[in-house]
């Protein structure tokens, strides 16, 4: 198995009826090199490390239960609902004493704009519930985050969907310029936008969804990404790869994005892991 840049496993373990224990030791035997667990809520690491902890606890072999606990990270963040909007002041005092207490904190994360979930009239959401005042307090709250990445000097976990523009601003209004675009689901002029003022560039399993007639732009996309800025991920549970959309996803399907994206960067699937191994040292810290 190649190296998986982050999953969700607190969702994996505690809500999905996976086998926690089973998804870690195949990545132990695979010689996984790196593991985050990432954060969507100000308060959830402690519950998260808790069910990481038990399913490590289950690993019968003690070699691989070792490497697990040696793989794996976190980073801790608030993703951008509407409750967490309102409530962003108290919010960002909890997440700083999470973090500041936390271990093996190597990233805050991940937080940002979405508007796809988020946009008033999608998703049934009125006027009423995202409103100019939710909208400016969305902005608010992704520049505090930044702003706390940039206190710690950690590197930030942008989560940015159909939100481009505001994205962009809110970084640049920061000036806070270290960390991954994860999940990127935008083209080559966005990329290298977010490239020109240092950011990385991560893919999931999404991109092995491209239609044939996009191929050609997707073909550009990942091309157009250096070398030394280009990462992969799962997104677990989300975004299985292709053979497996719409299943529930975890760190043992990763294979399958590093195929789709060797392939098209002319490489084969180990060169593509030692580079995002690489890169992962240099933008985590690791």
């Amino acid at each position: 198995m190649f190296s998986d840049t982050h999953f969700h496993f607190h969702h994996l373990v505690t809500d999905r009826g996976l086998n926690g224990t089973d998804i870690l030791t195949h990545m132990a035997a695979s010689n996984c090199f790196f593991g985050m667990d990432i954060g969507t809520r100000c308060n959830d690491l402690a519950e998260r490390q808790e069910a990481m902890e038990k399913a490590i606890s289950e690993i019968t072999d003690p070699v691989a239960a070792e490497k697990a606990r040696n793989f794996i990270y976190y980073s801790a963040g608030i993703w951008p609902d509407v409750e967490a909007i309102k409530d962003r002041y108290n919010q960002m005092k909890i997440l700083k004493d999470v973090i500041s207490s936390g271990k093996r904190i190597v990233a805050v994360g991940e937080g940002g704009i979405d508007h796809h979930w988020n946009p008033s009239g999608v998703d049934e959401r009125s006027e009423e519930t995202f409103n100019s005042e939710i909208y400016k307090g969305e902005r608010e709250l992704f520049e505090m985050q930044l702003e706390l990445a940039k206190e710690l000097n950690l590197p930030y976990i942008v989560h940015s969907r159909d939100g481009f523009e505001d994205t962009l601003d809110c970084i640049k209004n920061i000036g806070y310029n270290n960390g991954i675009i994860h999940c990127y689901s935008y083209g080559t002029k966005e990329a290298e936008a977010f490239l020109n003022l240092g950011w990385y560039i991560s893919f999931s399993g999404s991109v092995t969804y491209t239609k044939k007639s996009k191929m050609e732009e997707m073909h550009e996309l990942l091309n157009m990404v250096p070398a030394d800025r280009i990462l992969c991920e799962t997104d677990a549970p989300y975004l299985a790869p292709v053979p497996f959309r719409g299943q529930t996803n975890t760190p043992c399907l990763v294979d399958n994005t590093y195929r789709f994206v060797a392939e098209h960067r002319n490489m084969s699937p180990f060169e593509l892991s030692d580079l995002v191994d690489s890169n992962i040292r240099k933008v985590f810290k690791v």
